[in-house]
């Protein structure tokens, strides 16, 4: 290490394509990036596995991107959901399952039905979806006997790269909430839901809060020995905290491929369907809501690849630009991959309703601009619906520019923040690790002294009328569209 080597926190994100890492400051400026890429292997249609290996390769080479840097402390986020499972002598079994994962429909329903529904949404804040974690091992148990029969410990994604960092087998409560297998209220493991599965809980990792110690690094060959490593969060909360979202107040809107609608909320809550999922917050002793729509920013991608292939999407916004609110009465139903919140509807379909002679190109990315902003209004009505309070918001992703704010500003009615740091879950991961490393109080000083709002779009008073109007027919579009999806059965 130079003697001249700036001292910095390094925030790794696991994600589904790629390790993001960054280096940032005690003041939080970014001061290196880098980024690498690995496969997403679909040996079967709805199956979507990784090797773990992949993840730790790709996260030291983006480690040794960043160049000579004095690393402090490390904090970690990641995918969340995926199945990492290993044996005796620590060997991976076979391809960590992830998130966007569909094989486990049987297993949700198992799972509803031992425990019971209702029952199962109050000790773990959601109910049975095909991404979680726990569904993944039941499937394991009845397709891949001799897998499971292995199974000494499990873990989530980012987790792997802990244990590879610092030899440390654990997780934090708010990724841990994604496994279905998580009491959120009391932050631990659910004694209920395990008995409930037959499923041993010496396999689950030791719970941490998300800006605790770890662990120490172990000295493999990318960072040197006795480097603390923060336990982090999952992707969802590590964006939140990116963002400045560490107590109720702001929502983080994600306006990623999917879009997401995360709001702190002041105690535990969950929603009697389970149509938004309650989890840990990365903030000790907080919790939070979150709406998830499956085709957010992938709505404008999928009508980009469609029609306009050659055309960049700043050119498709410029022609929205042309046409008012409500795009005269054309309609988008963002559902091209299903739903999953506030329907939980793998099945539910897209459509456009309204066309007429007149609209053009321009109308219908208006139409898709919209109603990705309606969807993101269901999660933000279920989320007011328990308690937490949404005065503004702070916005990332691909789709947070320009109009497209304005139109979320105007549907939402709230104003939208933009932050000056764009990294997301990376960004919130290096926060954790510098609580986790003494450069910060807490979450709430290292929110304070690092995330800096630096724009702010107001709603349009004249477009917010409209939307009132138009939200109510977007509201009428999906059970519409369900009756003629049942009728041509």
């Amino acid at each position: 290490m130079s003697a001249d080597a700036i001292t910095v926190i390094v925030g790794l994100d696991i994600g589904t394509t790629g390790v993001k890492a960054i280096a940032v400051g005690r003041d939080g400026e970014v001061v290196a990036r880098a980024e690498h890429g690995y496969p997403l292997s679909t040996p079967r249609p709805g199956w979507s596995e990784q090797n773990p290996e992949d993840w730790w390769g790709a996260t030291r080479a983006a480690i040794a991107d960043l160049g000579s840097l004095e690393i402090a402390s490390i904090g970690l986020s990641g995918q969340m959901h995926g199945l990492v499972a290993l044996d005796e002598a620590g060997q991976v079994i076979r391809p960590a399952i992830l998130w966007n994962d569909q094989r486990t429909a049987a297993e949700c329903a198992e799972i509803e039905e031992r425990i019971g529904l209702e029952r199962l949404i109050s000790l773990t804040g959601n109910r049975a979806l095909t991404g979680f974690t726990a569904p993944k091992l039941l499937w394991l148990r009845r397709h891949e006997p001799d897998a499971y029969a292995r199974i000494a410990r499990i873990m989530l994604p980012k987790d792997y790269i802990r244990l590879r960092l610092t030899g440390e087998w654990a997780t934090d409560v708010a990724d841990a909430s994604g496994t279905l297998l998580l009491d959120v209220a009391r932050r631990r493991w659910s004694t209920d839901v395990l008995d409930g599965l037959d499923l041993d809980p010496a396999i689950l990792p030791p719970l941490l809060e998300s800006p605790e110690v770890s662990g120490m690094t172990i000295g493999c060959g990318i960072v040197p020995r006795g480097i603390p490593v923060a336990a982090g969060a999952g992707d969802c909360a590590a964006a939140a905290l990116g963002v400045g979202i560490d107590r109720p107040g702001p929502l983080s809107i994600v306006m990623g491929t999917s879009g997401v609608v995360f709001a702190a909320l002041p105690a535990f809550a969950s929603d009697p369907q389970a149509r938004v999922h309650s989890f840990c917050h990365a903030v000790p002793g907080q919790w939070h809501a979150m709406g998830v729509m499956l085709s957010a920013a992938g709505s404008l991608q999928w009508l980009r690849d469609r029609l306009a292939p050659d055309t960049p999407f700043g050119d498709l916004v410029a022609e929205a630009e042309a046409w008012g609110p409500g795009a005269d009465g054309l309609l988008f139903a963002p559902y091209l991959a299903g739903e999953r919140t506030p329907h939980a509807d793998p099945s539910a379909r897209a459509a456009f309703t309204g066309l007429e002679l007149r609209h053009d190109r321009g109308a219908l990315v208006r139409a898709v601009l919209e109603g990705v902003a309606f969807g993101l209004r269901d999660s933000l009505e279920l989320v007011r619906a328990l308690g937490g309070p949404c005065d503004r918001a702070r916005v990332s992703g691909g789709g947070a520019r320009g109009l497209w704010l304005r139109i979320v500003a105007s549907a939402l009615g709230l104003p939208i923040e933009l932050t000056a740091v764009e990294e997301g879950s990376a960004f919130g991961a290096a926060l954790l690790g510098g609580v986790a490393g003494g450069f910060f109080d807490d979450v709430p000083d290292a929110v304070r002294r690092c995330v800096h709002v630096r724009e702010t779009v107001e709603p349009d008073p004249a477009w917010q009328a409209v939307y009132e109007n138009t939200y109510a027919r977007f509201r009428a579009l999906y059970p519409a569209l369900d009756a003629v999806k049942e009728n041509a059965r």
